[in-house]
This record gives C-alpha cells, structure tokens and sequence, in this order.
C-alpha cells in the first residue's frame, strides 16, 4: 500500500457542485481510499464577490449525498491570502519574482502588437531586469514569477503522459495583483504543499497551469504533486456539455430521483474503465480504481445508460431505503409534484408494501413516488378519463362481483388475493383483464399502476374493498 498519499478536491464556489466537479471529486476520492490515504477539501473562493454561502453549502451537501466524505475540516482559501503573500515576498527576496509597474496603456500596446504579428499576447518582460527607480509613482504594480527562458518544463502527468514546454514560451505570470491580492497559480501551490498534497487529480482545463506551477514549485525548493489530469465530459454528441446533455448540479439529479450510488458508479465509469464492468460495488471502485486507467479522451455523458443503471440499483435496493429516498425527495420537489398526504406515515408504510412491483418498473426514485401515487390519495378518489371510460355499468358489476371473496380473505397475501381473483373470474367466466382493468380503475383512479395484485395488496383489506365498494355502488 502506497503510504501518506493525500488528494485534494478544490471547487470554486461560484455556482453549485456540477456533474463534471462531482466526477473530479469522486476520483480523488477513490485514490485516496484505495491507498490508505486522506482526501481533503479546499473551497477556492478567493474571488469574494462571486463565490457564495449558498454555493459553498451546496457544494457540500452535494458531496455528502454522493458519499464522499473528505478529511480534516475544509481549507477556505481567502482566510490565508496573508501566507500567499508570505510567500510573494519570500519570492521576490529570492530574485524570483518582481515588481511590474506596465501600464494598462503598455500592456494594451503589448497585445496589439502580437495580435498585428499572429502571436499570442504574452507580457513582453518590460520590468524583468529594469531598475525599479525607474518605475512610475502613479502605478501600483503587480507581482510577476520571474521564470527560467532557457529549457523545458516536463510534466509527468499519470493520464495524459509527458507534457513538454519550452520555457520560452511561457511569459512571466503574475503572481500578485496590484491590489495585493495572490493571483491562482501561487495560491495553488502554496495550499498545495502547506496541506501536504501528494496528487492533484483535476480537470484537464487546468494543464495549461501544470507548467507554471511546476516553475514555482521549483523555485520554492518544494516538491511538486503528483499531476493527473482527467479530460473533460462532453455530450453523446460530442460538443461541450451543456444543459441539455446533462450539465446540471448534483442537487439536480437528486431531484430528478437518481439514486447517489447510481450516480457514482455512472461517474466513474466516464472516463474510466475495468475491462469490460459496468457496475461496481463501492468497495470495488476503491481497489481498481487508477489513474493511469483513465483515458486522454473526453468522456460522452448518456442519460439513457445513466437512466439504466439508476433502475438497476432500484431493483436491487431494499425496500424501506427506497420509501425513505422518496420520502427525502418529497422535501425538494414543488407542491404540485408532491403526492398528496405526503405527510401521512400510514401511506408511507404501504409505499414500503408496495415497492416490490413499484421498483420493477421504476427508473428513478420520482417514477416510485408517481407509481405509488395511489398509496397516498384518499376517498373518493379522482379518477382520470381513461380510468372513468372503465368504470361503466359493465366495469362496476365486474368489481362489484370481487367485495365478497377478498371479504372472505383470511391472511391478506398477495398469493391469497390472486387465488381469490382467479377463483372469480372463472365462476364468472371472465378474462382476468378484463377484472384487473376496472380493478385498476378503482383502486387508483388510473389505467396505470404496478401489478393489480401488488396494488390491492398494498392498499390492505379495509382499504382496497372500501375504494371498490364506491365504485360498485
């Protein structure tokens, strides 16, 4: 076992915790895990105007609800900006680092210049070697890293391989505003190797940085993580992910009544891979999982495997978990979602009854809620029109023909019922669709539910006879 491995999951809390967060966090995770390791939360939120209490416990919960508890108490960034410019001045000491008194004026003549020659803007080095008593008394300046111009810069990253930059083309980064306040590369660093980080598994939006922060680690004299970054999640049509791909909170799956263990095994799987396995258990996720296993190419986010997968861990999960999954989902969804009487433990305890034939036809936990529907409404019931066609003359005689043998049900099973309802429909000569239809009907005030059987039983004997009888008339 690889000892005092130590991972680091660092949002910004300038929105909620997205899907592609969320899958970032959870290989962070899964690597600390599997090795014995701690994996630590930072919250990044340096910029004060955008980042937000409501972000910030967002971003927890939603980790919490996925199942992925950090260690330690989280690392707000902003409450140590005075040891980044510790730092800085440590820097600039050194004779790595220098004060840059450019003017906006000169740094706009620094573009427009690359952009009339087809180069990428890069700060020309105006104040690299110049004397500071040159410098203007109306400009605050910035704090610019002043980098090596000779060699390369290698990354070793553990996904996408040898990363090779010649350090000429990377031009003196600002390491402190103006304002005093660090910049992100220098804050990273520090955070980094003050919290004892031994991997940065990150998206692979941030390798452009993998360079200069390797420059400032070596500087510093410390020893730069280990780097792993994972490509981005596109859309099945290989575009950026959006909205409409999937591209939404966590708390929004939740809502939409994924399930977190769906969801983590669907997120480990985008970009990763054991072979041939879909599903993994939790355990197993955390022995195989790897960093080299991840592939260098983004990863295609498909709802319907998503979808898939959530029914399978419906299927498979325990009964009272799920009513009490649905019941937490209850507290999200607006009223008009709501089933109603949703605060009646009696409805609740014949959802649990009923969740044998509700989780085999359920993909999401919202499909359980509106299954089961029927477990919550009271009489007399509203009944849709497709319901009302069936409870004609003809249906209401069929129902009325079934009050006396389940009355006459001694243990209420839902073998006992069956045979009670078979039993009928011979002496009646009747199909059975044709009783379980009206059946239906009037039990739930739709052409829709789980098995008929299932729903009567579900319901209970006072219950199930006394919806039939009002309908029988």
């Amino acid at each position: 076992m690889t000892k005092g491995v130590v991972t680091r999951f660092a949002p910004s809390p300038t929105g909620f915790l997205h899907i592609g967060g969320a899958r970032t966090a959870l290989f962070n995770w899964l690597y600390a895990r599997g090795r014995g390791g701690r994996m630590l939360l930072r919250i990044e939120d340096t910029d004060r105007k955008r980042s937000t209490k409501e972000a910030i416990d967002a971003i927890l919960d939603g980790m919490r609800w996925l199942g992925l508890e950090w260690d330690d108490e989280p690392v707000y960034q902003h409450t140590r900006v005075s040891r980044h410019q510790e730092v800085v001045s440590e820097l600039l000491e050194k004779g790595l680092a220098y004060r840059c008194y450019a003017t906006p004026e000169e740094l706009e003549e620094m573009r427009n210049e690359a952009h009339a020659e087809g180069r990428t803007a890069v700060y020309n080095g105006l104040w690299r070697d110049r004397d500071p008593a040159d410098a203007p008394a109306s400009v605050e300046p910035a704090v610019r890293f002043k980098g090596p111009k000779d060699g390369e810069t290698v990354i070793d990253d553990q996904v996408m391989g040898t990363i090779t930059v010649a350090n000429k083309d990377l031009d003196d980064l600002i390491i402190q505003r103006s304002d005093g306040t660090p910049t992100y590369n220098l804050a990273v660093v520090v955070d980094d190797h003050d919290m004892g980080v031994t991997h940065a598994i990150r998206g692979a939006d941030h390798l452009t940085n993998a360079s200069r922060q390797a420059q400032i680690y070596e500087a510093l004299g410390w020893e730069a993580p280990v780097f792993a970054h994972v490509p981005l999640i596109h859309g099945p049509d290989g575009a950026k992910l959006s909205k409409r791909h999937g591209a939404l909170s966590v708390q929004a799956y939740r809502t939409m009544g994924y399930l977190p263990e769906a969801l983590r095994n669907y997120l480990v799987r985008l970009g990763w891979s054991h072979g041939d396995d879909e599903i993994f258990s939790t355990d197993q996720m955390i022995e195989w999982f790897d960093l080299p296993q991840i592939g260098r190419s983004p990863a295609r986010f498909d709802f319907d495997k998503l979808e898939n997968l959530n029914a399978h861990y419906i299927r498979q999960g325990d009964d009272q978990a799920l009513a009490d999954c649905a019941r937490a989902l209850v507290g999200e969804l607006s009223s008009g979602e709501c089933p109603p009487n949703a605060e009646n433990d009696e409805a609740w305890e014949k959802l649990v009854t009923a969740m044998p034939g509700l989780k085999e036809r359920a993909k999401t936990v919202a499909d359980i809620l509106n299954s089961g529907r029927f477990v919550f409404v009271a009489r007399p019931l509203d009944f849709d029109d497709k319901a009302k066609a069936l409870l004609d003359a003809d249906g209401r005689a069929v129902i009325q023909g079934l009050v006396d043998p389940l009355s006459a049900i001694d243990v209420w099973s839902v073998e006992n019922i069956e045979n009670a309802v078979r039993q009928y429909a011979e002496r009646a000569d009747l199909k059975l669709g044709k009783i379980a239809q009206p059946l239906r009907a009037a039990l739930t005030g739709r052409t829709v539910s789980p098995g008929i059987f299932d729903v009567v039983f579900a319901l209970g004997k006072d219950e199930a006879i006394a919806r039939i009888v009002d309908q029988a008339g």
